[in-house]
């Protein structure tokens, strides 16, 4: 079982990291492998809404981290998705990248289960939360949660280290989603198939 953590923040190795390593850490302690995916510092571009990828399952720009990220969908279980808080909100990076990742391969997550854990000096972090936690509710992932809502808080990595709170849950976090991981496992071992599809249907407000 493997699950991929994606670091939304331009600070490789500052505080949306050090709460994502708390996960990794449970994770693996719990028999997960684990990897973490740097969004990095270079422009991500926003959705254009061309509907250029309902065609082709992947994004038609193809000049930054997004498609990447499309192609090794399939090797992964699971996904924790990291920000910063930035105006009570995902950073700008995560944001126009989840919005295309989902857009064009939210479909290839579906039933893997997903979180998301957010970092923040003081306030801003649950409206982050539920802003970022909408991507999985709209693509059919089993939401992981923990004793808390998934938070740190600190100005930089060190003081995140301080917040015991904010550790243990990311902690707690990465063990609750180990332990869904295995009870997947075990319904797929038992025969338990995935719900049965349906087609879309689609309902506009305004006729």
């Amino acid at each position: 079982m493997k699950v991929l953590l994606v670091n939304g923040s331009p600070h490789a190795k500052g505080c949306t990291f050090t709460a994502l390593s708390e996960v990794a850490s449970a994770l693996e302690k719990n028999g997960v492998e684990t990897e973490i995916f740097q969004l990095g510092l270079k422009p991500i571009a926003g959705c254009r809404g061309c509907g250029h990828c309902a065609q082709t399952g992947k994004c038609v720009i193809d000049t930054d981290v997004v498609n990447p990220f499309i192609a090794q969908i399939d090797q992964y279980d699971g996904f924790v998705f990291g920000s910063p808080v930035h105006y009570a909100s995902g950073s700008g990076a995560i944001t126009s990248f989840m919005d295309r990742a989902f857009f064009a391969a939210g479909g290839k997550m579906a039933y893997k289960p997903g979180a998301v854990v957010v970092s923040c000096r003081r306030a801003g972090s649950t409206a982050a939360l539920d802003q970022l936690m909408k991507y999985m509710t709209l693509s059919q992932m089993p939401v992981v949660t923990s004793q808390y809502w998934n938070m740190v808080h600190g100005a930089e990595a060190g003081e995140v280290l301080q917040d015991v709170e904010g550790v243990q849950t990311m902690r707690v976090l990465g063990r609750n989603m180990a332990w869904l991981l295995r009870c997947i496992e075990a319904g797929k071992a038992a025969g338990i198939a995935f719900p049965e599809k349906e087609e879309r249907a689609w309902t506009n407000f305004i006729r």
